[in-house]
């Protein structure tokens, strides 16, 4: 086991080795779909938890990575609005997972420079688990490295609606001019204002489908998908998944340049 996370290590090296020879290609921010801690559990005859709980050291080692790469924005998508139709013991005990993980991460947050934000109907949780939350932010306001954006209590649609909502809202009081409307305009009312669109989405667990995710945000983005259940998804991956990115050619609706 020495020898095969020996060779594991090398071969993450090596592609990381390669995507900083090409530092201008690097993705500034880096969206992923965490899927499959449940298969992952059913394939060691465990319960649903223990492949979440399975799942925290999976994200604590891709923000380490994403880190050592200089990825500057990495977001989550840590449970949907969706997710509250699972069963009531699943969703109690992810709840519960989110809190504690946060408080003890907190640390290491702010060791690492990395700041934490939310995304999403923070405000529909209890007010505990916001509090522990909105205290982890505030803790790491200030720090300058990697933001870490997890998306909570989110969906792509209900952005959307609540951003239209608020802009006819303003149009109603006269506050904004329906001729000021544009792409970018609109964008400012979505829940990830402050932050540029992914560069590229990563899904696990071979699911053909970006659920509900950042919806308007990924027009453009590369999408990369791998049969890898997230609990064993780490640093190899995530470089494997950056240095594939790297050979593509974005162009936004534009011809190729190679043609």
């Amino acid at each position: 086991m020495v020898q095969l996370d020996s060779m594991a290590m090398t071969t993450a090296d090596q592609i990381k080795e390669q995507i900083l020879a090409h530092m201008d290609r690097i993705p500034a921010h880096v969206a992923i779909i965490m899927d499959g801690n449940g298969r992952w559990a059913a394939l060691r005859n465990k319960g649903r938890t223990f492949g979440h709980e399975a799942g925290v050291v999976a994200v604590r080692n891709t923000v380490k990575a994403a880190s050592e790469i200089g990825i500057k924005f990495l977001t989550l998508f840590t449970f949907s609005s969706e997710n509250w139709r699972r069963p009531k013991n699943e969703v109690v005990a992810l709840m519960r997972l989110l809190s504690r993980t946060t408080r003890n991460e907190l640390s290491d947050l702010i060791k690492n420079d990395v700041r934490l934000i939310t995304t999403g109907r923070i405000h529909e949780l209890s007010d505990a688990r916001r509090r522990i939350l909105e205290e982890a932010v505030r803790q790491t306001r200030n720090n300058r490295g990697l933001t870490l954006n997890l998306a909570l209590n989110y969906g792509g649609r209900t952005e959307i609606v609540d951003a239209v909502k608020s802009i006819a809202k303003g149009v109603r009081s006269g506050l904004i001019d329906i001729n000021d409307i544009s792409e970018e305009f609109f964008s400012s009312f979505l829940y990830t204002a402050n932050l540029p669109d992914p560069d590229l989405l990563i899904r696990t667990s071979g699911e053909m489908r970006i659920s509900n995710f950042l919806l308007w945000q990924t027009s453009y983005t590369e999408l990369h998908v791998i049969d890898t259940l997230w609990p064993d998804f780490g640093r190899a991956e995530l470089f494997a998944a950056v240095c594939d990115y790297q050979k593509r050619e974005r162009r936004f609706g534009r011809v190729s340049s190679s043609t």
